[in-house]
């Protein structure tokens, strides 16, 4: 790990880093979350498992946070082509991220709901989804994370136009995001593709040099010309 004093290094790091662990967080909030587990009817679970639905929240949480340095990370790479479209596919990503994140709130309202009302559990999802259907939730929160998952998605295409990253990866990142979310087969194959594609971009970045990752040119070999030294003869 290089020290917090150098720029390049920790920066490079820092980003690698949170695109390999943020999907990994992400898979076992998915295996920890009592809903995904049971399928099917899942009315009332969360009230029966609130501790379970605690853990899953924060990893999922945790999972949106780190992707922030990551996707910092991915739009520094972008310099000669693509940088306008990276730029804004990168603001769209971030601006996602932050969104889901702030979601995960609502588990745990959720959760208690269910465990301390004296509701039928069916009465008790249609509060939690009622609050979560709130034009202000629907529009401030669950929209702009949709459209940060495309950007996350177009920013993985900028990355690969950029020479930064496989192709193959944004597909995998989008396909891994919500194959995960369906227990079990799904969990284990999306699972895999999310840290495939995420992780993979973020080994690529461990393993640049500082001067890569700075963008630094090559130095140029100068060849100077030789004087010979000899002057035509005038006659």
């Amino acid at each position: 790990m290089p020290s917090l004093s150098d720029p390049l290094g920790f920066r490079r790091w820092a980003a690698g880093v949170c695109l390999i662990v943020a999907p990994l967080l992400y898979i076992v909030a998915a295996v920890v979350d009592p809903a995904l587990r049971q399928g099917g009817d899942t009315t009332g679970v969360y009230g029966r498992y609130p501790e379970q639905v605690s853990v899953a929240a924060s990893l999922l949480h945790w999972s949106w946070v780190l992707m922030i340095p990551g996707i910092i990370g991915m739009i520094h790479l972008i310099r000669h082509r693509g940088v306008v479209f990276g730029h804004l596919a990168g603001g769209l990503a971030l601006l996602g991220v932050v969104n889901f994140s702030g979601l995960m709130l609502g588990d745990f309202i959720y959760s208690r709901l269910g465990e301390h009302l004296t509701l039928p559990p069916a009465q008790v999802e249609m509060i939690a989804e009622q609050v979560l259907s709130d034009p202000g939730a629907t529009f401030g929160f669950q929209i702009p994370g949709f459209l940060g998952l495309l950007g996350l998605f177009l920013l993985g295409l900028a990355l690969a136009y950029a020479g930064h990253g496989p192709w193959w990866a944004p597909f995998a990142i989008i396909a891994g995001v919500f194959g995960t979310l369906i227990f079990p087969i799904g969990t284990v194959v999306g699972g895999l593709l999310y840290l495939a594609g995420s992780g993979g971009i973020g080994l690529r970045m461990l393993r640049m040099s500082d001067a890569e990752w700075a963008g630094r040119e090559a130095a140029q070999p100068v060849v100077a010309e030789a004087s010979s030294g000899n002057r035509a003869a005038t006659r």
